[in-house]
């Protein structure tokens, strides 16, 4: 093998990114670290210098100087589903960004203690924040129990959470398709909720019959459900014994779809029999037949939003506040008008 090709194989260094920027390696390791003496010029052509040459610092001697593991854990019990799935993607793209990488645990077991051996295992991995992906009340309360040691930020708003909390607007993105059923004409409306304990089943629930009451309309007692498609399925073919309802809002899209495939198989048709809605927006609602009306959800914003709250508290900077994200309705042919 040439000497150049030895070049062109080896890993470039601090030393070649000074090399390349003009300045010294100590001002590169300067920037490296955030040093708040860099003038923003010098700070560019480093940065500069370092995309050009693809140079990924030694996090390992980093985290010695720094004392920081330049990794972020998530701690989910929803990973499978779309929502969380997307989101946990813009984290880990928005992370490796900032130099970071993510170590992520899925909560099988959401029991407390399960939650709590999830928490003492990224802390012993030095973890320098964590993303709680965990939607259900229980959780939060065993975190607020543990005081956790190091900074962490959760995706749903969490009554007697002690973590910086960041959401989209799901009471507003109930009430919205509600109010859009409404607007049809359907005076009789049901719900599909999600199970208990979901902080998201509870705000969308929450939603439905505040477009309810402000509209004068009667209101059903909820149904339980698991998020799931086998479970829409067999609520639709019960329900379609019934009869005594004109539309029925299912707390998210995997739900609805089943929903349907049992409305159908009992024969009734969608939208003209009953109409069906969703939430969440999946990428398969637009494709089902019919079409489903739905809530879209900005996912990955949600996703780079987290890793600017988390870094900024773990960097000791000023926290960026963010309102609630807007959810946009979606409408499509599962839904019609009451004749």
């Amino acid at each position: 093998m040439s000497s150049n090709s030895s070049e062109r194989a080896r890993m470039p260094s601090i030393r070649d990114v000074a090399r390349l920027a003009g300045v010294s390696h100590q001002t590169v390791s300067r920037v490296l670290n955030e040093h708040p003496s860099i003038r923003p010029e010098t700070k560019a052509k480093v940065l500069d210098a370092i995309s050009v040459l693809d140079y990924r610092p030694n996090l390992a001697a980093r985290a010695l100087v720094t004392s920081r593991s330049n990794t972020l854990g998530i701690l989910s019990a929803t990973i499978g589903e779309f929502g969380p799935t997307s989101s946990i993607a813009s984290i880990e793209d928005a992370a490796r960004a900032e130099g970071y990488s993510v170590s992520t645990l899925n909560l099988t077991d959401s029991s407390p203690e399960a939650i709590g051996a999830a928490v003492r295992q990224l802390v012993r991995e030095h973890v320098d924040g964590i993303v709680v992906l965990a939607p259900q009340v229980r959780v939060y309360s065993v975190l607020k129990g543990m005081a956790v040691s190091v900074p962490f930020v959760s995706l749903q708003t969490a009554s007697g959470s002690d973590g910086v909390s960041l959401s989209a607007d799901q009471v507003a993105g109930a009430r919205m398709i509600t109010d859009h059923l409404i607007a049809q004409g359907h005076t009789d409306i049901l719900h599909l909720a999600g199970p208990q304990d979901w902080i998201e089943a509870e705000s969308r629930m929450r939603g439905y019959l505040d477009a309810l009451r402000d509209a004068d309309l009667p209101t059903f007692p909820p149904i339980r459900g698991d998020w799931t498609a086998d479970f829409g399925y067999f609520a639709g073919t019960e329900l379609a014994r019934r009869r005594d309802f004109t539309a029925v809002f299912a707390a998210n899209d995997v739900m609805a779809i089943g929903l349907m495939h049992g409305f159908r198989d009992a024969g009734l048709r969608i939208p003209e029999d009953v109409s069906v809605v969703g939430f969440d927006d999946i990428p398969v609602a637009a494709h089902v037949h019919p079409p489903l009306t739905t809530v879209h959800q900005d996912f990955p914003e949600v996703g780079r939003r987290t890793v600017r709250i988390l870094l900024a508290q773990i960097r000791g900077e000023q926290v960026p506040v963010f309102g609630l994200l807007a959810p946009e309705l979606r409408v499509r042919e599962s839904s019609g008008s009451r004749s």
